[in-house]
């Protein structure tokens, strides 16, 4: 015989825990599937989580729209021409940050992960003008979307163009794993295998351009 649930059934569900909530598309509140697409509000600079629809048609605003989707090309750039002496000069106190450009602002902007979120350099980017004047033929990000995410590993300098949610995805790993001033084993592991990731979705994209050179 199977026991019966003790209690009236109407109270029944205002002991058990609700349901998790399926997560929606936030322009047209459609489910989302595990891998999502996302837009830019390019006024706020707010990443939404979108559907696959939603996704596909903001790529198509115009300049001085509200929305922007965000594009999935990765490349790595290991011709980018930035050097030791640009980074000191760009004052970064951290090992990555990334750039791009802003249309509201009609310039670039520069971000580094930091243990509190996203962090907005807020010194003159003049040593970064130097740096795009050097990369005259380097492809350009996409405004709002893309952006430069420059590391500073162990052995060099590295340059990748990427969506922009990618960026926002370092942010993240920085925030879950840092731990004290230094950050962690486990933190600097979530780096560098974010970097790796990053590095084989370029080449497996075939998104590798110009010759390497060390800084």
């Amino acid at each position: 015989m199977t026991a019966r649930p003790a209690g009236p059934p109407g109270l029944r569900r205002f002991r058990e825990p609700p349901p998790p909530e399926t997560p929606r598309c936030e322009m047209c509140a459609e489910p989302l599937e595990e891998r999502h697409g996302h837009v830019v509000n390019v006024q706020t600079r707010a990443l939404l989580c979108t559907c696959r629809g939603c996704s596909l048609v903001m790529p198509g605003s115009g300049p001085g729209a509200r929305y922007r989707g965000v594009p999935e090309r990765h490349l790595l750039l290991p011709g980018f021409r930035l050097t030791a002496a640009d980074w000191e000069a760009l004052q970064i106190p951290v090992r990555a940050a990334f750039f791009f450009p802003h249309s509201v602002l009609g310039r670039y902007v520069a971000f580094y992960p930091s243990p509190a979120g996203a962090a907005e350099s807020l010194l003159p980017l003049d040593a970064w003008d130097d740096v795009l004047a050097a990369n005259p033929e380097a492809p350009r990000p996409l405004p709002d979307v893309e952006a430069y995410l420059v590391d500073r590993g162990p052995e060099r300098l590295t340059c990748h163009l990427v969506p922009i949610d990618a960026c926002y995805e370092l942010v993240g790993l920085v925030r879950l794993h840092w731990k004290g001033f230094h950050g962690g084993p486990e933190a600097w592991r979530a780096i560098d295998g974010f970097f790796a990731e990053i590095r084989a979705r370029a080449e497996a994209e075939a998104g590798v351009y110009g010759e390497g050179r060390r800084a």
